[in-house]
């Protein structure tokens, strides 16, 4: 049984898996974090914990708190040269942001053929990926929430909007949605050219706002709750007991 935690950059994600299946799934709001450790009591036991943390140091040692209190020894995925199958060709691959990497191989798991793995929360990664699982590169981009807000708070008169996706829009609501995302579909579009030729290819999307524009995209394409847990589940049952 492995706990897989992802600290986001808004929330943290968290599961158990038990080698075949998830027993257990959830979702923590920061301001909630003094919880942890309770939570996890109260969940399936696990033989020990991997994590990935965008959220900074804070939220890190909290996380290693609460693991510790519930008697769980913890491994900070971190991105490498190779791992699961999947070959890191980033210039420096220990740049690539463990979230990333762990999507990555999740992606791998689910998919053993080319695909484009999304991932859109806070910030959408588009990252490519071959078919023999050798990650090319990929995106960062400002997220929905985040490109709307962008709009809000560096122009004049633009509103914070709360809008609806339209093909034509005719309100100002609706258009700041919709060009959002659109943003946002067309860049997952444009980086599947890079694979799409291959044999196989699909795109993967998972994270908390992959709903808003899923259905935009003309591409093959499958949902995927959390990318990033299915790649730490993978990376803990991977180690060493």
């Amino acid at each position: 049984m492995i706990l897989a935690i992802d600290c986001g950059n808004s929330r943290l994600k968290w599961g158990v898996h038990d080698g075949v299946r998830w027993t257990a799934q959830g979702l923590l709001d920061y301001a909630g974090l003094g919880g942890l450790a309770e939570l996890l009591r109260a969940q399936p036991r696990a033989a020990r914990a991997v994590a990935c943390n965008v959220a900074g140091a804070q939220v890190g040692e909290a996380v290693e708190a609460a693991v510790a209190a519930a008697g769980l020894p913890l491994h900070w995925a971190k991105s490498q040269s190779a791992q699961h199958g999947v070959c890191n060709l980033y210039e420096r691959p220990e740049q690539l942001g463990a979230d990333r990497w762990a999507a990555l191989i999740g992606a791998r798991a689910l998919h053993a053929q080319a695909c484009l793995v999304v991932c859109a929360g806070t910030a959408t990664t588009v990252d490519a990926m071959d078919g023999e699982g050798r990650f090319q590169g990929g995106l960062i981009l400002p997220g929905v929430e985040l490109m709307c807000r962008a709009l809000a708070a560096g122009t004049a008169r633009l509103p914070l909007a709360d809008g609806r996706f339209a093909g034509l829009p005719r309100n100002t609501m609706d258009a700041i949605v919709s060009g959002c995302l659109h943003a946002q579909a067309g860049t997952v579009e444009r980086m599947f050219e890079q694979v799409a030729a291959l044999p196989g290819a699909a795109c993967l999307v998972g994270g908390g706002a992959a709903g808003q524009f899923f259905d935009l995209l003309r591409l093959p394409k499958r949902r995927v709750d959390n990318l990033v847990l299915e790649g730490l589940a993978r990376i803990g049952g991977g180690l060493t007991p």
